[in-house]
């Protein structure tokens, strides 16, 4: 077993090219179904991986649903399946796909949350008023995640090299190690510059490349991590007073809504954000129309069903 995961390691981040995330989500997801295979929890006959069939899959599944799953969890755990049972196909383990045959439950549509432009301007002036190296920093990143639509992982990956400022522009490396080309505004490439200012101490302490190397840096001088920047987020939505929790994707989600609300068209969008396909990209015309029926229902005197 160990083997064949490492083996199906080399193959996704070889092969398929997927971030280090997504291979730690498909082995996780690989891992716990093996360790159900082995369970009491099992009613199948069959107890290992080359063994399964279609109904072991289905056991499963309904393992999953006792255990209270979302169905977009239940429905990734089964991709992981496929793809992996998929590879073991092609090396020769096994003869047929067992998970390929398998009915995924519909999941609920997914409506992205997203700030209105006044909780976005309260969230970015968070920090405006704290002028230390990590203040600074904040203030840069928020200005960012906002400015450029970033993910977080992508955010957290920037190198300083990457951020092009008499162009406008911010070299991002995407989900599957794709780079893409994102304008910057003038004011969060005031941020950042402010920001680099404010570090080259720091950076020199740390033997840091002042033109190279790692972006956003926490205090030890090394590259700040996910987890940090979600915990900043937390912090700035505290002390905006905007009254609910976000997450920092609702910054790349307020990016897009806004963008589109202002007339942007959705292929462009679509570039800016890096997504493969233009339906992942339309969740955000749900989220307009939506918005739109909300103010149509309130304002207009006969809109009363």
């Amino acid at each position: 077993m160990k083997d064949l995961l490492a083996s199906f390691r080399t193959f996704l981040e070889v092969q398929r090219n997927v971030s280090k995330h997504t291979c730690r989500a498909y082995l996780a997801d690989i891992a716990e179904y093996n360790e159900f295979l082995q369970s009491r929890e099992n009613i199948s006959a069959q107890k290992t991986i080359p063994d399964a069939q279609m109904e072991t899959i289905r056991a499963y599944m309904a393992f999953l649903y006792g255990r209270k799953l979302k169905k977009v969890s239940i429905n990734r755990k089964v991709s992981s399946l496929r793809a992996f049972y998929k590879y073991l196909l092609r090396e020769g383990v096994m003869k047929h796909n067992p998970a390929e045959g398998v009915q995924t439950p519909k999941t609920e549509k997914y409506m992205p949350t997203f700030l209105s432009v006044d909780e976005a301007f309260d969230l970015l002036n968070a920090f405006r008023d704290n002028s230390s190296a990590s203040g600074l920093r904040n203030l840069a990143m928020l200005e960012l995640f906002y400015s450029s639509g970033l993910r977080l992982s992508e955010l957290a990956g920037l190198d300083t090299e990457d951020v092009h400022f008499d162009a406008a522009l911010v070299k991002v490396r995407g989900k599957g190690k794709k780079e893409r080309i994102v304008p910057v505004g003038a004011v969060a490439l005031a941020a950042v510059r402010k920001y680099l200012s404010a570090t080259e101490d720091l950076r020199k302490e740390h033997s840091a490349d002042l033109f190279k190397g790692a972006l956003f840096l926490n205090e030890r001088g090394t590259r700040i991590t996910t987890r940090s920047i979600a915990r900043m987020v937390d912090a700035a939505t505290v002390k905006s007073g905007i009254g609910r929790k976000i997450s920092p994707h609702a910054l790349r989600h307020s990016f897009a809504t806004h963008l589109l609300a202002a007339g942007a068209d959705l292929r462009s969008i679509q570039e800016m954000l890096g997504h493969e396909s233009l339906s992942t990209t339309q969740k955000y015309t749900a989220v307009n129309i939506n918005r739109l029926m909300e103010v149509y229902d309130k304002a207009h005197p006969r809109a009363k069903r």
